[in-house]
């Protein structure tokens, strides 16, 4: 995250940090949705997928009539990116693995969630089992994902 911070036109924000009572300001949020053109979900890997307060605020968020169904196209050409780590090891997340299945698998969830509200979604980050050692690299490899255009 420090790595980002280096970079002026990025806005970020702990949604822990901002609503320690989990009460998402929804107004405030769909706002703040429209006003950038490409949104970065960073959570660490939580039980096989985001962290319950992210989870509420899909559901709070992304409403009915706003984000997807009948008038819900605001979010439309919007891009979405999630940015993750896990606690394992890459070779654990495959098939065959230790978990059976790639990250990518356990993200589609929030994949489809981002396509039905009709933005799009880039390919994910993922830092596996990041230590002290890797974790300078790892912020660098993390923003130049981030800050690069769409492919394709």
């Amino acid at each position: 995250m420090n790595e980002l911070k280096n970079h002026p036109d990025i806005f970020i924000r702990d949604l822990y940090q901002e609503y320690q009572n989990w009460s998402i300001d929804v107004e405030k949020e769909q706002q703040l949705l429209l006003e950038y053109d490409r949104i970065v979900l960073q959570f660490p890997f939580y039980w096989f997928s985001c962290p319950p307060l992210l989870k509420k605020w899909f559901d709070d968020v992304l409403t009915y009539g706003w984000a997807h169904g009948p008038g819900g196209e605001n979010l439309k050409g919007k891009e979405f990116m999630i940015a993750t780590t896990t606690g394992g090891a890459e070779e654990e997340y495959r098939v065959g693995g230790r978990n059976m299945f790639t990250v990518e698998e356990y993200l589609r969830p929030i994949e489809g969630t981002i396509i039905r509200c009709h933005g799009t979604f880039l390919p994910a980050f993922t830092s596996h089992n990041p230590h002290d050692n890797i974790l300078k690299n790892e912020a660098k490899r993390y923003a130049k994902h981030v800050l690069s255009p769409k492919e394709g």
